[in-house]
C-alpha cells in the first residue's frame, strides 16, 4: 500500500479535462487496485469556480471523490484555479490547505501547488490568459496533444516559468527542512535533483498521457496513466519515470 497518491491539475469544467480517465483512476483507488492511505489533490481540481461548465462526467468525478473520502484520507491543496477554500471544502467535505508536509520512510515530503512561485501570471495576466487559450486550442485541434506539447517545449516563456517554479520551490523546501517537494501548476511532469532536494511535478489530467505520483517508504515515483490500461500497485516499468530515494 502507498503512503500517498498525488495528482494535480484535473481542471474539471475544461473541455480538455480527461474525465473518463479520472473516473477510471478513482475507481481503481476505491476498489483497491491502487491501494493508498492518503489521496492528495495538488491544486487546480477545477478549471474555474463557474460550475455551469462542469459536465455530467465531471460531476461523476466529484461524486467519486466524495465517496472515497469515507475510506481514504483526502487532502485538497488549493491551486490558482480553485477559488475560495471554503467553497471547495463545503462542496466535497474534504480538508483544504495551502501546503502540507508528509513523513514517508524518514523523508519529509512537501506538497504545494506551485503557483505562488509563478510571478509571470501576476505580472502579465492578459498575456497568460492568451497563451493558455492558444494552448487549449492546440489541444482541441490535435487530440493526440502532440502539437500542444511541441509548442510548449519551444516556448521560452513557458520553459522559464517551469524553471522558476522548480528553482523557487526547491529553495523553499530546503528552508522547510524537506527532502522532496512535489508541485503541480506547470503541467510539466518531471523528477529532478537540485541542491540536495528532489523536485517532482505531477503533470496534469488535461493532456495525454495523464500522470500521477506515488509515495511509499521514502520512494517517490512519477507514473503515467492510460485509460486502456488501469494502473495497479506495481506499475509497468516502461510507464514509470522517477527517482528512487533510499529510506532513512
Amino acid at each position: 500500500m502507498f503512503d500517498a497518491v498525488v495528482l494535480s491539475d484535473l481542471h474539471l469544467g475544461s473541455e480538455n479535462c480527461r474525465a473518463k480517465a479520472l473516473v477510471q483512476f478513482f475507481e481503481a483507488v476505491r476498489d483497491g487496485r491502487l491501494p493508498t492511505r492518503r489521496l492528495l489533490l495538488n491544486g487546480d481540481v477545477f478549471d474555474s469556480i463557474d460550475f455551469r461548465r462542469i459536465k455530467k462526467q465531471h460531476w461523476k468525478v466529484l461524486s467519486l471523490v466524495r465517496k472515497l473520502s469515507d475510506q481514504v484520507e483526502i487532502t485538497w491543496i488549493n491551486g490558482n484555479h480553485d477559488g475560495p477554500a471554503e467553497i471547495v471544502s463545503h462542496l466535497l467535505g474534504v480538508e483544504v490547505v495551502d501546503e502540507i508536509v508528509l513523513d514517508s520512510g524518514g523523508k519529509r515530503v512537501l506538497l504545494l501547488h506551485g503557483h505562488r512561485f509563478d510571478q509571470f501570471i501576476e505580472r502579465y495576466p492578459i498575456t497568460s490568459k492568451l497563451a493558455d487559450g492558444v494552448y487549449r486550442f492546440l489541444q482541441w485541434l490535435d487530440r493526440s496533444h502532440t502539437v500542444a506539447r511541441q509548442a510548449k517545449s519551444k516556448s521560452k516563456i513557458f520553459l522559464r516559468c517551469v524553471e522558476k517554479v522548480q528553482h523557487l520551490s526547491v529553495q523553499y523546501a530546503r528552508k522547510r527542512g524537506c527532502d522532496i517537494v512535489c508541485c503541480g501548476h506547470t503541467h510539466h511532469p518531471v523528477v529532478a535533483e537540485s541542491d540536495g532536494v528532489t523536485y517532482v511535478n505531477s503533470g496534469c489530467w488535461t493532456e495525454r498521457p495523464c500522470h500521477y505520483v506515488t509515495i511509499r517508504a521514502g520512494v517517490v515515483e512519477l507514473c503515467e496513466f492510460h485509460e486502456e490500461a488501469i494502473a495497479v500497485e506495481e506499475p509497468v516499468p516502461d510507464r514509470i519515470h522517477g527517482v528512487v530515494l533510499s529510506p532513512a
